[in-house]
């Protein structure tokens, strides 16, 4: 990101159109890494960042597109610096509720944080199962980034 972002400022992102993650800001020291607020750390490129009423592939992102970071209480567009890929240990993050299924695909290290409803701010080394993370349902279906009215299995 081209600006610093709070601690709970974070985007959506998941592998399929049917829901995402709430991924938070690398707002935190740990003992591998230090913090970078102007980084978030969201994972595989094929997964789906939700840009309001559309969606894009992480992949098709290149600097100077603006995404829409969210906190409580309000979005705000903030343009990429610079995009990073490595080669990284990834880990499934599913989450179940409501009669949905949700996932995303995030690098397996303490910087890739989420909001958890009892205990706050929980990196995915510390999550167990049972555990709630804030997460959007959406309608499964899109094209291009548009939704369509149509019916479409993801997995």
């Amino acid at each position: 990101m081209i600006d610093i972002l709070e601690p709970d400022e974070g985007i959506f992102v998941g592998n399929t159109s049917n829901g995402y993650v709430f991924i938070l800001s690398e707002n935190r020291q740990s003992a591998s890494y230090p913090p970078r607020p102007f980084r978030i750390n969201v994972g595989a490129v094929h997964q789906y960042i939700l840009l309001g009423e559309k969606t894009s592939y992480l992949s098709d992102l290149k600097p100077g597109s603006k995404i829409p970071v969210c906190k409580d209480g309000g979005i705000r567009e903030v343009a990429i610096g610079r995009m990073k890929i490595e080669k990284r240990p990834f880990i499934r993050l599913v989450c179940k509720g409501e009669g949905a299924e949700i996932s995303a695909t995030v690098q397996n290290a303490e910087s890739v944080c989420f909001m958890e409803e009892k205990r706050g701010v929980v990196s995915i080394k510390e999550l167990h199962v049972g555990d709630k993370v804030r997460c959007f349902k959406d309608i499964a279906g899109r094209h291009l980034g548009e939704r369509l009215d149509e019916y479409i299995y993801e997995v």
